[in-house]
């Protein structure tokens, strides 16, 4: 087989049902063996959530592979550039959700879900001063690093918090929302959720925060975008690019992460290069004695 000394890394993923996720998992499991792809890829009846890193040339095979099925083939699957070593294995599981969102069974995108945004339409909603809130709907160490204008956080630990926030949240009942999250999935759900507890006029931004920031780098978005695998966070540059993150020992700007060093905890935290070196052992989220049995992360 071919292979190149650039990588390109593959997100992707879709709503819809799968009456054998055994199946389907040992099939891509296989495909992915052969073309020598690390990452991860989540099964489950509700549909398939993945991410993906290989050569140019073995991506495109799988792309080709996975819209092949009829299941799959008006999925949108977006691309950035990798290194070779964003993930260290291959994962091919099957799971309850592709999202552990824990919502109400009845809690279903293909049935409801909010009106997908398009990210020049969210650009030229920025640009005219139209009246709308963002609300992020990825974990709270994630937003640290970055976020768009407009951003209220509702301080989720992970995605099944989302009822928790509700009374936060219900200030923007009557308000145009737009909910983002890094390439869609998790909005998909959660945005649905929103307007099953009476949120009037909900969107989410159609294929995430991943394709506004491609489009539109340095704009209208602050910061970098986190990442759940070994690069941490990305960006694609632009003039107008903020750095928005804090040290949260010292407050300096950084959008370093490292993990709080209490093992009960291990939550992510932002530190600074100084401060990760002079404190090295001692570097914890909030007081030792409490960070491990919060479930919030500064």
């Amino acid at each position: 087989m071919e292979t190149t000394n650039t990588f390109e890394i593959l997100l992707f993923y879709k709503y819809v049902g799968i009456q054998d996720p055994q199946v389907l998992m040992e099939r891509e499991r296989a495909v992915c063996s052969v073309l020598g792809l690390k990452g991860r890829i989540i099964i489950a009846k509700e549909g398939i959530n993945g991410t993906l890193e290989g050569t140019p040339d073995m991506t495109a095979k799988y792309r080709e592979h996975i819209l092949s099925d009829k299941r799959f083939k008006n999925m949108d699957i977006k691309t950035s550039e990798g290194n070779g070593q964003a993930f260290p294995r291959l994962s091919v599981k099957v799971k309850p959700e592709i999202v552990s969102t824990k919502l109400p069974e009845h809690i279903d995108p293909t049935k409801e879900t909010a009106v997908h945004l398009p990210a020049h339409e969210l650009k030229k909603w920025y640009d005219e001063g139209k009246d709308f809130v963002v609300i992020d709907m990825r974990n709270d160490y994630e937003i640290k690093s970055g976020y768009f204008d407009k951003t209220v956080n509702p301080g989720l630990y992970a995605s099944r918090d989302l009822p928790k926030a509700l009374d936060k949240l219900r200030v923007h009942k009557d308000t145009t929302v737009v909910t983002v999250c890094t390439g869609g999935v998790r909005c998909e759900k959660m945005s649905a959720y929103l307007l099953d507890q009476g949120f009037k006029d909900v969107y989410q931004l159609h294929n995430g925060m991943h394709t506004f920031m491609e489009k539109y780098p340095g704009q209208h978005f602050n910061g970098t975008l986190f990442t759940f695998d070994n690069r941490i966070t990305m960006h694609w540059g632009g003039d107008e690019r903020k750095i928005v993150g804090k040290c949260a020992v010292c407050d300096a700007t950084t959008e370093n992460y490292r993990n709080c060093q209490n093992p009960v905890c291990n939550g992510k935290m932002l530190v600074c290069d100084k401060c990760a070196e002079s404190r090295k052992e001692e570097m914890f989220c909030k007081d030792k004695t409490t960070c491990g049995k919060s479930v919030q992360v500064v």
